[in-house]
């Protein structure tokens, strides 16, 4: 039984390709955050926000800031299971998302994620307030509790 940080995560997995391999013979720390990315989107997408919708809101949330923790290498043909939650919302223009990365083999968490995100309008590119479908999608996704 996997051990997640917080209860019921949005996942994806991932099988780690040779091309991730850099010179120290691992994935590269650079693929874990294209890895979360697309877990991510997969999440947004799955609540009912796509990038069409952001285009036809003219609102998005882009990262502000970012920060990864990682505890173990992952080695070619392992397999990792993404999981992300949405952890707060300020119901006004701040998001906040975290995730874990686990080898299912080992059970062991390889990388965890943290974004503090903020509503912007795609036009201008400037803070913006979140429009009536954020707050109803993604502040009602939000989840409190962790896991014991």
């Amino acid at each position: 039984m996997i051990n997640w940080d917080y209860t019921n995560p949005h996942t994806c997995e991932i099988t780690v390709q040779n091309s991730d391999i850099d010179g120290m013979g691992h994935a590269n720390n650079a693929c874990y955050v294209i890895w979360c990315e697309q877990c991510a989107w997969s999440h947004s997408e799955r609540l009912g926000l796509s990038v069409k919708d952001y285009q036809k809101l003219d609102r998005g949330v882009a990262i502000n800031k970012a920060s990864y923790e990682y505890f173990l290498p992952s080695f070619e043909n392992e397999k990792l299971l993404v999981g992300t939650w949405l952890t707060a919302c300020d119901n006004k223009l701040r998001l906040e998302r975290r995730f874990q990365m686990i080898n299912p083999a080992t059970e062991e968490t390889v990388l965890r994620g943290h974004w503090q995100l903020i509503c912007v309008s795609l036009k201008s590119g400037r803070a913006a307030k979140f429009p009536p479908q954020f707050i109803d999608i993604y502040g009602g996704a939000v989840v409190n509790d962790a896991s014991e």
